[in-house]
């Protein structure tokens, strides 16, 4: 024990580096051939020098990165989580979204780099009994990556530096922010480190905006090369001929200066971060977008395409909106009335599929009395409404799931000869008093992509299978918040969702039953789906599974095309019709 304290002691005498610290990263950092398409010494582009500075700067106490994809963010806090290993040993913990993204980048990012690096290597390998994957232990200090999924584990660690990744992926829990929670763990030290980046997800509810805010709010300027006028490069200064992505330029918002993609890297080389609030001292903020990355993949022309690609579809733009332009995304329109859905009700239904339905999905919402399906056709970029259907009976008589199975089964005519049937369908299995039943029904018919799903809140993916199994078989857990918003917003921009003339009023009712709420959990705010007051929310659930369910199939529409083509076809099967809501 003394003798670790005399080490610790030693340590914590060694002085930090005198080069600032993209330069230190630079002349000591090697990134792998596996890790990088660029292999070998580090060279930060010129908007990551600044930032890494800042992270090294003793007289910052906080650091917060709004960030685009494509701008080399993980490897820059590799480094800085390198240079303090190094140079400044002391107590760091590394938060990330979940015990996966912890594993993750552990064995994909930061083991490979210490191990390429001849200045770090060794640094950070096992030790006797007390190192594990996520807990390594060195001369002066120790490192913990943590999920910010396990609160419990923040309250285990007193630390000096705080590396926070991916801040908007992290919901608040029973004990609060886990970002709260990890600040709290460096109270004791007069010298702290608290670095938070994040692509920002909502505006509303953004961890990393809100910090961005409280921050000196700094934004990187480049020049136009023609006149001279320093200014941040966004989305709105990005123009190009009408059917010609490729050919996308900058036009300078001052004096409409044409700038061409050969000329962004002189203009990116000499830009400069600039404070626009610099009366905050001690918190340094930066806003990066990937228009000014340098990646190839990065270039003006294929951002446009990606966006021309993007923009009518409200969950592809988004993804646009938060991972490209680093902004928060903000949730278009108004709440949608049901009676304006209604009135977009068209011609089509089962017996009279559109030609553009390739797939049909269902969600299936299970109650005491009966079990409520709707059935979604799916084309290459809209989701039609077909029909829904009520199976009257109690979840526990066989007959019930017997008549479910059979609409399962079902076959339906496509216009082109072919014939559709049930790709994919997701029944509910939250609701704990029929959860054995549902197992019992989806497990044998798993090979039909038949799915027991159970609907969960927070920052999830659509659809993602439980680890373990579950009575047997696997349980498909659902991100119902995620979904929803993605419906509400095609709802309010009247895109991509399609209803058929047989819906019942009701119904549409039943669809708008949930409006978007922001509320405050132990001072952080959330974004929450509140139902209606009076208003039932069964047809809401089932096109909600349905849509789930379309996220567990891989398509190629190419091939389904050609399926409906040229086969004889079938004769028109009768198909159970809902006798609820119509009072028969």
């Amino acid at each position: 024990m003394l003798v670790e304290l005399e080490r610790r002691a030693r340590a914590a005498l060694r002085p930090p580096p005198v080069l600032p610290l993209s330069k230190w990263i630079e002349g000591n950092v090697v990134l792998p051939s596996d890790l990088s398409a660029l292999p070998g010494p580090v060279r930060l582009y010129p908007f990551q020098r600044g930032i890494a500075d800042a992270m090294g700067d003793p007289s910052i106490e906080r650091v917060t990165i709004v960030k685009s994809v494509r701008v080399g963010f993980t490897t820059l806090l590799s480094g800085t989580l390198a240079s303090f290993v190094a140079n400044e040993p002391s107590p760091i913990l590394a938060l990330l979204p979940t015990e996966g993204d912890a594993r993750d980048y552990v064995v994909s990012d930061l083991e490979p780099i210490f191990d390429a690096s001849p200045a770090l290597a060794g640094l950070l390998s096992p030790d006797g009994d007390r190192n594990t994957l996520l807990s390594r232990r060195f001369p002066g200090g120790s490192l913990k990556i943590v999920a910010a999924k396990s609160p419990r584990n923040l309250r285990r660690h007193n630390v000096r530096v705080l590396l926070i990744d991916e801040a908007d992926a992290m919901m608040p829990g029973p004990e609060g922010s886990p970002i709260l929670l990890g600040e709290k763990r460096t109270l004791s030290f007069g010298n702290r480190k608290i670095i938070i980046g994040s692509t920002p997800l909502h505006e509303e509810t953004s961890n990393v905006l809100r910090s961005y805010a409280a921050s000196d709010k700094g934004v990187f300027e480049v020049a136009c090369p023609h006149c001279q006028h320093a200014f941040e490069l966004r989305w709105k200064d990005i123009q190009w001929p009408e059917g010609a992505p490729a050919r996308a330029h900058a036009v300078c918002p001052e004096n409409g200066c044409v700038i061409e993609e050969r000329e962004k890297p002189a203009m990116v080389a000499a830009g400069t971060w600039r404070a626009t609030a610099p009366h905050v001292l001690g918190h340094a903020g930066f806003r990066l977008n990937a228009l000014v990355s340098l990646l190839p993949n990065a270039s003006w022309g294929k951002l446009a395409a990606e966006f021309i690609a993007a923009k009518g579809d409200p969950e592809q733009l988004q993804v646009f909106v938060n991972t490209i332009l680093a902004e928060g995304w903000k949730d278009g329109g108004d709440e949608v009335d049901e009676a304006a859905l209604t009135a977009r009700a068209e011609p089509f239904g089962l017996e009279a599929i559109p030609p553009d339905v390739l797939a049909i999905t269902a969600g299936c919402d299970v109650q005491d009395d009966r079990i409520e399906v709707t059935l979604c056709g799916w084309s290459r970029t809209d989701l039609f409404i077909l029909g829904h259907v009520v199976i009257w009976g109690s979840p526990d008589d066989d007959t019930t799931w017997f008549e479910l199975d059979e609409l399962l089964k079902s076959h339906w005519r496509h216009p082109a000869g072919g014939k559709l049937k049930v790709d994919a369908a997701l029944v509910d299995a939250g609701d704990g008093d029929w959860t054995d039943r549902v197992y019992s029904f989806c497990h044998p018919r798993a090979s039909r992509r038949i799915m027991a799903g159970k609907g969960v809140s927070g920052a999830r993916p659509a659809i993602q299978v439980s680890k373990s199994k579950v009575k047997g078989g696997r349980l498909w857990i659902v991100g119902v918040d995620a979904i929803k918003t993605t419906i509400a917003n095609r709802l309010a921009r009247g895109t991509s969702i399609r209803f058929s003339a047989d819906l019942e009023p009701a119904w549409f009712e039943q669809l708008t039953s949930e409006r978007k709420t922001v509320r405050y959990f132990k001072g952080q705010p959330i974004r929450r789906f509140e139902r209606i007051p009076g208003r039932r929310a069964e047809g809401l659930d089932c096109v909600v599974y349905g849509f789930a369910a379309r996220h567990a199939l891989t398509l190629n529409w190419a091939m389904l095309e050609e399926a409906m083509k040229g086969a004889p076809p079938i004769a028109a099967r009768n198909v159970v019709r809902s006798r609820w809501m119509n009072g028969s």
